[in-house]
């Protein structure tokens, strides 16, 4: 049942401590050093000021440290996410208690049974901007309605992939009845299916997140009656073959360990032996294994392998139908990363066939 799911959501801080306050007066400088000494701050007076002190702490970093490459890009990002967690907020009765706080469902949602407690402020800004999409819904260019994706769940913030699936879809000839989508996410490769006229689809995720939000998001109407989900790692509980598989796995090569909101994002050593295993065990004899990839990985010197060439050079399982190469279009001129690789990269969809 979904009410036996424990969610994923940022554990509620509780502090004995008196903490050090950071509100308009404080010297920034004095505040970045108690972080860095591995103390809290507290932010206080307006919500604001947790917004500056990021701000300097950003500033802060950038004369630090380098960040230009890739690897760099990614320490960067890890400094700061360590010394930025460090920087707490206050909730009581599932409010924000500084002046000029957003209203934040999440909150209330997320933790019934605590009112009152501290959570770092950029998990606040996290629950924040997921609201405002989850009450809002977010278009994706490849469907006719908006998603709602739930607190913690991956959803897609750049097309090129989708769109390369959906001119798939529209060709595919083949049989309809049923189909396996491994890492359902917010569900959008499932609801392309749908869209094209499959009959029904078996969803996994181990994000527990992914499964209440689509569960929650589909409740009683048809949509919830197409599409089946399962907590699971790769297939979960799926064992019956299908004409069609589909997974759009992490594009990255893990470089250490990783914790569960990125598991998304980055791919361990056994993730994709583990996964051709179990497709080859559940893909009926004409079936077919679709991929959606990137060589995102290669162009930026975090590895030269390429998991899906090393499948077919190796595997003895399958080997290639077709695959469909798609560049992406440049970054958004508003980031502020320095994403110079951005030009070369490429999206990409995979199908193979049993061998």
């Amino acid at each position: 049942m979904i009410t036996d799911i424990n969610i994923n959501k940022p554990e509620p801080i509780v502090s004995g401590k008196q903490l050090e306050l950071f509100d308009g007066a404080t010297d920034p400088r004095l505040a970045i050093e108690i972080l860095e000494a591995g103390k809290s701050v507290l932010i206080a007076a307006f919500y604001n000021n947790g917004s500056l002190l990021l701000k300097e702490l950003h500033r802060h970093l950038k004369r630090k440290l380098p960040n230009k490459s890739f690897q760099e890009q990614r320490e960067y990002r890890s400094e700061y996410r360590k010394l930025s967690n460090l920087i707490l907020i206050e909730i009581a009765d599932h409010k924000l208690t500084v002046k000029k706080s957003p209203s934040i469902g999440w909150l209330e949602k997320l933790y019934p049974e605590t009112g009152d407690f501290l959570l770092s402020f950029p998990k606040v800004q996290g629950l924040n901007s997921s609201w405002q999409w989850y009450q809002n819904g977010i278009s994706i260019p490849v469907l006719r309605n908006k998603v709602h994706p739930y607190y913690g769940t991956y959803f897609p913030t750049r097309f090129d992939h989708l769109k390369l699936f959906d001119n798939w879809l529209k060709r595919y000839k083949g049989p309809k009845k049923s189909a396996i989508d491994v890492g359902i996410g917010s569900g959008v490769l499932s609801f392309q299916m749908i869209k094209y006229g499959f009959q029904k689809v078996f969803g996994t995720d181990t994000n527990p997140n992914a499964i209440v939000g689509l569960t929650e998001y589909m409740a009683d109407t048809k949509l919830s009656r197409k599409i089946a989900l399962d907590l699971g790692h790769l297939f979960g509980k799926w064992e019956k073959q299908t004409e069609l598989i589909v997974f759009n796995p992490p594009w990255l090569p893990e470089l250490h360990h990783l914790d569960r909101n990125d598991e998304a994002i980055y791919y361990n050593k056994n993730l994709f032996p583990d996964f051709f295993a179990g497709a080859k065990k559940r893909l009926l004899p004409e079936g077919k294994l679709v991929i959606v990839f990137s060589n995102l990985a290669q162009i930026t010197n975090l590895t030269k392998d390429h998991p899906i060439e090393k499948e077919l050079a190796e595997g003895g399982r399958f080997q290639l139908e077709k695959c469909f190469k798609k560049t992406v279009k440049a970054a958004s001129e508003k980031t502020k990363r320095d994403q110079h690789w951005r030009s070369s990269e490429e999206v990409e969809l995979w199908v193979l066939i049993n061998k």
